[in-house]
């Protein structure tokens, strides 16, 4: 900020031109944006699909919304594109792909036959991701960033999908023991949301890196694999990883 003089003799405040410049040059950076909005509308149409029956349609929705999830904040970083606003559209985002459309979708799949548990489970299940994601953001700066606190609400999502997805091959959704059964996942999964164990966030994985031709061997064999049979690989891929923090904090208090 400089101060002229004017006319009066007075001095007046003038803002610097490089502060002007910022002003004029205020919005939103459309890339990252991008692709959060591309993963605010796959959880949306998760929910509108799993309303209207299609709920193969709605899981795989949700793994979509995960997959651009997790670009989005890459391609920030890799650009330098990153904003304050971008960190809270991609929160917001999160509640309603990984928090609302899971619940809507396990919901609409076998809950309801639960009546007032059915939804009791389902709310309980959108605020465990409601609260995880508060305290990732208010705790995001001063946590250990190799380890997450708590399930991420991506992966949680990717459980819940992944069970509606691999249960529509095998059981209906109108048996009282499937539908049982997935309420106890759906709780399960609220809880280690809002859990303190920690689980491996990967951020320490540096891509740019060069890796051994076996790596490359092992990513097509996963792609292989999924193909194959996505919701059976994926359903175990990811209660692996959600009981993983199970196995860490047991190997933690092992260790001390």
């Amino acid at each position: 900020m400089r101060m002229i003089k004017s006319r009066s003799g007075t001095e007046d405040a003038k803002p610097d031109s490089s502060e002007a410049l910022r002003r004029r040059r205020a919005g939103i950076y459309l890339l990252p944006n991008l692709f959060t909005t591309g993963a605010l509308f796959a959880g949306y149409y998760g929910i509108v699909a799993a309303i209207n029956s299609r709920f193969e349609a709605a899981a795989i929705a949700v793994f979509v919304a995960m997959i651009l999830d997790g670009i989005d904040g890459r391609i920030a970083r890799l650009t330098n594109t990153q904003s304050d606003f971008g960190a809270q559209y991609d929160s917001l985002s999160d509640v309603v792909s990984f928090g609302l459309a899971p619940s809507i979708i396990v919901y609409e799949w076998a809950l309801f036959d639960l009546g007032k548990l059915g939804w009791l489970a389902a709310f309980m299940y959108t605020a465990g991701a409601a609260l995880r994601l508060a305290r990732f953001n208010s705790q995001s700066e001063n946590s250990d960033s190799r380890f997450f606190q708590g399930l991420p609400s991506p992966a949680a999502a990717a459980v819940i999908g992944a069970t509606v997805w691999l249960s529509q091959s095998f059981m209906p959704p109108n048996m009282t023991g499937v539908a049982l059964g997935t309420m106890l996942v759906t709780i399960l999964m609220a809880l280690l949301m809002v859990s303190n164990l920690p689980y491996y966030s990967f951020k320490d994985l540096d891509l740019r890196n060069k890796v051994p031709f076996v790596s490359i061997l092992a990513i097509v064999m996963a792609f292989v694999l999924v193909s194959i049979e996505p919701a059976t690989v994926l359903f175990c891929i990811f209660s692996a990883y959600a009981f993983s923090g199970v196995v860490l904090k047991l190997k933690d208090k092992i260790s001390r």
